[in-house]
């Protein structure tokens, strides 16, 4: 079912210095930068040597966190799967609860959400083989 990790999200509290530091200091390439003017937020897709990826987010007063999906620090953890639908189906046979099928608006990818035991949110993100 999971074929590996697609990317890392990661919410920064201050946007310029956390794109020098992922960019100048760590070397990470930029794939696409994208000002999301109805969240006056950021999203900085960086590519890893391995070919993963991090996508870089700014919010305006991130609150702190180690739950709330949309606050700084680590946003959720991705697991790039071929079908999403069987992949949902096998999570509802474990019982594990599902957020509604979503569609990247950069990508049009489809993805959703849902959580490990802890809380911390997970995601499962359709990339067809």
């Amino acid at each position: 079912m999971l074929k590996g990790i697609h990317h890392i999200a990661i919410i920064c509290t201050d946007y310029a210095v956390s794109k020098a530091f992922y960019t100048e200091v760590l070397g990470f390439e930029v794939l696409a930068e994208n000002y999301r003017e109805q969240r006056d937020s950021y999203k900085l897709d960086l590519a890893l040597p391995d070919g993963r990826q991090i996508e870089l987010f700014s919010f305006p007063n991130p609150p702190k966190r180690p739950s709330r999906p949309e606050a700084a620090g680590l946003r959720h953890l991705a697991f790039q799967v071929e079908d999403i639908d069987a992949a949902i189906a096998h999570l509802h046979a474990y019982s594990v609860v599902t957020e509604s099928v979503r569609v990247d608006e950069y990508t049009q990818q489809r993805f959703t959400f849902f959580q490990d035991p802890d809380g911390l949110p997970l995601e499962l993100y359709e990339v067809k083989a």
